[in-house]
Order: C-alpha cells, then structure tokens, then sequence
C-alpha cells in the first residue's frame, strides 16, 4: 500500500504497540497477559510495518529470519521447563530464587519463549503472504504463458441494454 498517512503514522504507532507488548508480557505473569498476548501484538505492529512499507523493510527491522525467532523461542520455553527437572518437580514446573531481594522465577523465560513463538509464527505467515503478493503484482501471469486461461474482454462499442419496460 502506497500511503504517506499510513507510512508515517505507522512509524509512531508500531513503537508505542512494541513497547505496549513488553507491557503485556512483563505483567502477564500476575494479571492476564503474558507471552501469547504480548507476541500478538508485537506481530501486529510488525503486521502493520509491512502493510505501510514492505517486507524487506520489516525483516531488516526484525534482522533475524522470523523462522529463526520462533525455533529461539521454542527452545527458550522448552528449556525453562526442563529446569525443574534439575529439582524433584515435574516438567514446565516454576523454579524460583532470589537474587539480591529480587525474585526471579522460569515463568519469565517461559513467556519470553512463547512471546518469540508467537512473533516468529506470526510474521512468517504475513511475510511469506506479503511476498508472494508482491510476486503477483511484479510478475502477472500472461494470458500468453497460460493457454487454459481464457480472457474476456467487453466490446468497447457496445452499450449497456436499454430500458425495455
């Protein structure tokens, strides 16, 4: 889409809709948010920056593949849970410490992970969507290249039908 409106605004709003989603990730661990939120509206910020300029502009802006974000994320989740393991507990079970009057726990990685899930699955799909948009709109298919493709067209002399009643 080729708007100056919707490119500059998007500038602000892609900003302020990050920083909203590391709201909702850091506050999803004792209220409602966390990782799944907080990743869907990062990819709807990133959504939108593609939807003002490009695709390539949104994956040097990620300067990671979203493929690769999303497999970091995994392990990221993952790993958090084997770390009960190292104590009795069972998979996925929160660990916590306290680290100079600061509480930290693996809930935190776990949603970190699953907020790079959510991000890397997401811009996957609305790249790989806005490329091969992009692909149709530079390269369309000729009616020469596909012989099946039949193509109409309406005589430029004819008129619409008049009113018979």
């Amino acid at each position: 889409m080729n708007s100056l409106i919707l490119r500059e605004a998007s500038r602000l709003l892609v900003a302020l809709m990050l920083v909203f989603s590391v709201f909702m990730l850091l506050r999803g661990h004792n209220e409602p948010g966390g990782g799944f939120i907080g990743g869907l509206i990062a990819a709807i910020a990133f959504a939108l920056y593609a939807l003002a300029t490009d695709a390539e502009a949104v994956r040097k802006a990620l300067r990671a593949d979203p493929r690769v974000i999303a497999a970091v994320g995994l392990g990221l989740a993952i790993g958090s849970g084997f770390l009960a393991l190292l104590e009795p507990a069972p998979f996925l079970t929160g660990q916590w410490t306290t680290i100079m009057d600061f509480k930290a726990g693996t809930p935190l990685p776990f949603d970190i992970g699953v907020y790079l899930v959510v991000v890397g699955a997401v811009l996957t799909i609305v790249l790989g969507i806005k490329e091969q948009q992009a692909d149709v709109e530079d390269d369309p298919v000729e009616p020469e290249e596909n012989p099946g493709l039949e193509t109409r067209s309406w005589p430029a002399d004819r008129s619409l039908p008049e009113d018979r009643s």
